[in-house]
């Protein structure tokens, strides 16, 4: 009896510290199990969905086994009563607030022809999904894996995007026969972000409009055979970058109205086809600041329908307001403001004369020349007098370039060796002088009477203009080398440039 008592015991103790080694006769200390191979592994039991999916109660929690229809290990998350399958990793680890979005079933019901997204909650696109109802965004996150293979296949006629609140798009083609329209947005208040990476918009009627956000940052779009394009309207921050418009797109591609704060478009495309326009701006919109660069104009549309009315200028397309620097479609900046004026020419007879006993400006019939950012009126000065105004927004030094032609038109035959100065005056908007800048002078000597060849002067130097001051060209005499200065002159040509 004490024998088989003792060996009870001595089984007991070996069995509670029992330790199986495959491979090796020295298992781990830590390890109930210790499998050691460097030529094969351990094979786990392999079944079907459908067999996995019967396994229903009387399953112990963690038991696990290997998928063959979704090529994932599943462990049982719940307990012997009811199973619970999980594929190991992927779907522990995945947000709670995640939809994997496989066909429009996966998607909220629909009501009144909208689906209504959980706010907050990230709708994955798995493949194509085709829809006849239209999204409302409503805060949450509509996105795919790969833009080739994840699609939102639209088959209304109304608009795929409806709504008033914030949302966010990647990584996702979306599709349309031709008959609806992609966006039609416009935000509750101005605390409302959309955002969108990475999209492919294809076929639509009209990509829409979107209007009333916060923020709308668009990166890496490619538009594909749309037959109208976007109206963005009463958009604080507006952020495109990358934007490519295909050729085979129709009607206006971009269209801003309203007011903005910020407007800023770099790099992509937009190829415009005959029929077509990139940027529309007819309607002036107001913004604090826009900045298009980058951006590559081709094709044989028009590239942009302009701004009219104030601050424009012949040939340009944008107001004051605008940094452009692209490819197609002329350069606008304060950086390349230019201003050029020049007298209107006159027959020997009638070209005007002028007393520069004291400093006067050369009041003629000046005419604009090229302007750009400068003008060549201002309400301080009136008649025909010589101004050129700059009309930045920024202050900026600026290289004066030009040249005078005149004659000594004194009718004092015993007129004596005078000299003459030309030179640049800079005013302020107000019309208060502010200097002679350096190096703008310049001065002639006409000999004694009866001296009356016609002499050209340069004009040149540089100049500091903050926005509103303007400048004029001054003759004044100097100096006599006798008794009777020769203080009237006939001016033939004048000629100034600001660049």
């Amino acid at each position: 009896m004490k024998s088989i008592t003792l060996y009870l015991l001595l089984l007991i103790t070996l069995s509670g510290f029992a330790q199986v080694g495959i491979n090796t006769d020295n298992p781990h200390s830590s390890s109930i199990l210790d499998v050691q191979s460097e030529a094969a592994g351990v094979l786990l039991p392999r079944v079907a969905q459908a067999s996995r999916d019967t396994l229903t109660t009387g399953i112990a929690n963690s038991l696990l086994l290997f998928d063959t229809d979704n090529n994932q290990f599943y462990y049982n998350a719940g307990d012997e009563t009811t199973s619970n399958w999980l594929a190991l990793l992927s779907s522990e680890n995945k947000r709670d607030n995640h939809v994997l979005v496989k066909s429009e079933s996966d998607l909220p019901a629909a009501s009144g022809g909208v689906i209504t997204l959980d706010s907050q909650t990230l709708y994955e696109i798995n493949g194509t999904v085709t829809l006849s109802a239209s999204i409302d965004l409503n805060g949450a996150y509509l996105v795919g894996r790969d833009t080739d293979e994840d699609v939102l296949n639209y088959s209304g006629s109304s608009s795929l995007f409806v709504g008033d609140a914030s949302g966010s798009l990647r990584s996702v083609t979306l599709i349309n026969a031709g008959t609806g329209n992609l966006f039609n947005l416009t935000a509750a208040s101005s605390s409302e972000r959309l955002i969108g990476q990475s999209v492919v918009v294809n076929g639509f009627n009209s990509v829409g409009s979107v209007s009333g956000y916060g923020l709308v940052f668009f990166n890496v779009f490619q538009f594909i055979g749309n037959a109208d394009g976007i109206t963005y309207t009463d958009i604080n921050s507006l952020l495109l970058n990358n934007i490519g418009w295909q050729i085979n797109n129709n009607g206006t591609y971009e269209t801003f109205t309203g007011t903005f704060n910020f407007i800023q478009k770099s790099s992509g495309f937009s190829y415009v086809g005959a029929s077509s326009t990139g940027i529309d701006v007819s309607s002036n919109p107001t913004l604090d600041k826009g900045v298009i660069k980058d951006v590559v104009f081709n094709g044989l549309g028009d590239f942009v329908k302009p701004y009219s009315g104030s601050n424009t200028y012949a040939g340009y397309n944008f107001d004051i307001n605008w940094d452009v620097d692209c490819v197609g479609i002329p350069r606008e900046s304060d950086n390349n403001a230019s201003g050029n004026i020049y007298i209107t020419r006159n027959s020997t007879t009638s070209n005007p004369s002028f007393n520069v006993s004291s400093a006067v400006p050369i009041d003629a019939q000046i005419s604009a020349g090229q302007l750009f950012r400068f003008s060549n009126s201002t309400s301080n000065v009136t008649g025909t007098n010589n101004v050129l105004v700059y009309e930045g927004k920024e202050p900026r030094t600026f290289t004066v370039t030009g040249n005078l032609s005149y004659q000594s038109a004194s009718t004092n035959s015993n007129g004596d060796a005078t000299i003459h100065a030309f030179y640049i005056n800079r005013f302020n908007s107000t019309g208060s002088f502010i200097e002679i800048p350096s190096g703008t002078e310049i001065y002639s000597e006409v000999g004694d009477h009866p001296d009356t060849r016609v002499r050209t002067v340069p004009l040149g130097g540089k100049v500091t203009l903050n926005p509103g001051d303007y400048i004029q060209i001054y003759a004044q005499y100097i100096s006599t080398n006798g008794t009777t200065a020769r203080n009237n002159i006939r001016i033939y040509s004048v000629s100034l440039t600001l660049e």
